[in-house]
């Protein structure tokens, strides 16, 4: 069985010298990359290299005009090819630069017919540049680095992902890094396993084995294991959450000002007039994204509950209150000059009044829908 550890990130150089030192690592290992920058040539540039050089390269027609359908359909068959050859150890999937590794990890772990093994999904860290690539509000069509021409995604969202999902983070020499950097860094992911590329763990990280369904409940929005409060070399994490449900109206006409209240900002909320949806909060570099992520448990039927997964229930479980179940505000925000205060009493002012929480559900239904148009209603 042919083990393959991921290796991606928007911080091209970090990650390529983490690719590096995991070939010099392990013995047998080779490296794959596809080049999406070809992309809009109808091709995408396929690359095999193992510590000695380069092996072989050739192209990729796109699929459905889609650089990353391209990507999966031409990596599978190489990682394939390898696993049968059984010459190589480890296959290094080095994906371009604003590919998310998510979605590629779950391909990888669901294809191969046993023949391939996920034992690492990696983020390449320049520390230095943690802050500037998750303040940038740019889309990545601008910065050149979108994966097909309908990604409206931008850089800073795609970071602040790339940056979460991954386990481990291999974090490149800078000496421009500071106190801040570290802790803005250990902040944004705690559970995280940081590995200095110097300190020869890398290659133990890369083949300590993944765990597809476990990422991806981490990730989830009712169930994510968000970060705890904390306050260390001036950038702070806040912690908000409450049982009272938003006022559309007055949470809608707050937003903004929340949104570019910290560099990153996430979790679950929920809205008066919508008291059975979940909803996602996910918030970077200026813009912010709201979407449905489903009921709240608590709306659901007792005989529906067999269908949700375990560790959904559990987590349910561990925040129920006896009068709203699940249904909660979790919101928080990490950033360097935190004003605290100044959003707790933003927050507080877009819960119900006491008047408007004893009026009762049937109320709250009637209240204007200002959500419509980000959910697309």
């Amino acid at each position: 069985m042919l083990s393959v550890a991921l290796v991606g990130g928007l911080h091209s150089d970090a990650r390529t010298a983490t690719v590096g030192k995991l070939l010099a690592a392990v013995p047998g290992s080779v490296a794959l990359h596809h080049d999406l920058s070809t992309a809009s040539r109808g091709t995408v540039v396929r690359t095999v290299r193992d510590a000695t050089g380069v092996l072989s390269t050739g192209e990729a027609p796109l699929a459905n005009d889609c650089a990353c359908c391209a990507l999966r359909e031409d990596l599978l068959p190489e990682l394939e090819r390898l696993a049968d050859d059984g010459t190589t150890r480890l296959a290094v999937v080095e994906l371009w630069d604003s590919v998310e590794p998510k979605a590629m990890a779950e391909v990888v772990a669901a294809h191969g017919d046993g023949r391939l093994r996920l034992t690492g999904v990696i983020t390449a860290v320049d520390p230095a540049l943690l802050l500037p690539y998750l303040a940038n509000g740019d889309d990545l069509m601008d910065a050149g680095l979108a994966a097909a021409a309908t990604d409206r995604r931008t850089v800073a969202d795609t970071w602040a992902r790339q940056l979460e999902y991954a386990p481990v983070l291999a974090l490149a020499d800078n000496d421009e890094a500071d106190g801040e950097d570290r802790a803005l860094l250990a902040q944004l992911h705690p559970t995280a396993r940081q590995v200095r590329l110097e300190s020869g763990e890398l290659a133990e990280a890369a083949l300590a084995g993944f765990d597809v369904e476990a990422a991806a409940a981490a990730q989830h929005p009712a169930c994510a294991l968000l970060p705890q409060e904390a306050d260390e070399c001036g950038v702070a994490t806040y912690v908000w959450h409450r049982r009272r449900p938003f006022h559309p109206e007055r949470l809608y006409a707050a937003l903004e000002d929340l949104t570019c209240a910290a560099a990153r900002s996430r979790g679950r909320f929920w809205l008066a007039d919508r008291p059975d949806t979940l909803l996602a909060w996910d918030a970077a570099g200026g813009a912010l994204c709201v979407e449905s992520a489903g009921p709240w448990l608590a709306s659901l039927p007792d005989a529906a509950w067999e269908m949700v997964p375990p560790v959904r229930r559990a987590a349910a479980a561990l925040d129920w209150h006896p009068e709203h179940g699940d249904c909660c505000q979790h919101l928080v925000f990490t950033s360097p000059g935190l004003d605290r205060d100044g959003l707790a009493e933003l927050l507080e002012s877009c819960l119900l009044t006491d008047a408007e929480y004893a009026a009762g559900p049937e109320a709250w239904k009637r209240l204007p829908p200002a959500f419509d148009s980000l959910l697309e209603v």
